[in-house]
């Protein structure tokens, strides 16, 4: 077995994460530059390593979770949520329980969170936000973001929720408290099921197809009928039907009943 495969072993079996179920060049790329820059000359040192230190833990866990996000990322997609599909669930049923999956610092579930608030009261509101990064969410929960990240959001919302100082933009208290932050990982923990909405974007593109399938497959049993899932850009599903889901726009599925 090679340095790397060992590796993916030992942090499998002492994390439960799979690296396996990554594309392994982008993956071993990735972990070979950070792995170099502790230097660290083979990946058996950087597991004592980051075994050792929770500080370098942490930045294995940024640098494989791929923390990139911004509030209305691709804001044309958003906008089909906020004219389309959001009006369409709400025609049957009040309440909506929303998930953003693999949510990064939070920018996506606050941009749900400020769409929905547009067609209902926030008590209506309620919305599971997950990660495997627990840096991530301690900077989602503390919803504080500096100006780079909020440039895409209307003016309007913008007032409505943030209070800015000095170029930092920090969170509504009452939008923070529509949404439950959790730790979860995709490829391993169970999911909750029921939901109308499922959002997960920009991410199933870093796993292997095999593990790709899967996911789809246990989003589509987590959905309740005629819930939708969105998915990033990069991400259309070709194949809808295997998972028992039909396409309602780009990147928007249906769970079919």
């Amino acid at each position: 077995m090679g340095d790397f495969e060992q590796f993916m072993e030992c942090v499998n079996k002492k994390t439960g994460i799979d690296l396996s179920l990554y594309k392994e060049k982008q993956m071993k790329r990735r972990l070979s530059s950070l792995k170099e820059k502790r230097g660290c000359h083979s990946f058996a040192d950087y597991y004592t390593l980051i075994v050792d230190n929770r500080e370098y833990f942490n930045e294995f866990l940024d640098r494989i979770t791929i923390n990139v996000s911004e509030f209305y990322r691709n804001k044309k997609r958003w906008d089909i949520l906020d004219q389309k599909i959001i009006p369409n669930l709400l025609s049957r049923k009040k309440r909506l329980k929303i998930w953003s999956a693999a949510c990064s610092t939070g920018e996506e579930p606050y941009t749900i969170a400020m769409i929905l608030s547009q067609h209902t009261s926030l008590s209506n509101i309620d919305i599971l936000a997950t990660d495997l990064d627990e840096n991530a969410l301690n900077v989602a929960k503390k919803g504080v973001y500096l100006n780079k990240s909020v440039k895409e959001v209307p003016s309007d919302i913008k007032q409505k929720f943030f209070t800015e100082s000095n170029d930092v933009y920090t969170i509504d208290p009452a939008l923070k408290r529509v949404i439950t932050f959790k730790k979860h990982n995709l490829l391993k923990d169970t999911y909750s099921e029921g939901f109308d909405l499922i959002v997960c974007r920009n991410v199933l593109i870093y796993f292997t197809e095999k593990a790709k399938g899967e996911i789809y497959q246990k989003f589509s049993h987590a959905l309740d009928d005629n819930g939708v899932l969105f998915v990033g850009s990069t991400e259309q599903i070709f194949n809808p039907k295997q998972y028992q889901l039909q396409t309602v726009d780009t990147f928007f599925y249906k769970k079919q009943n």
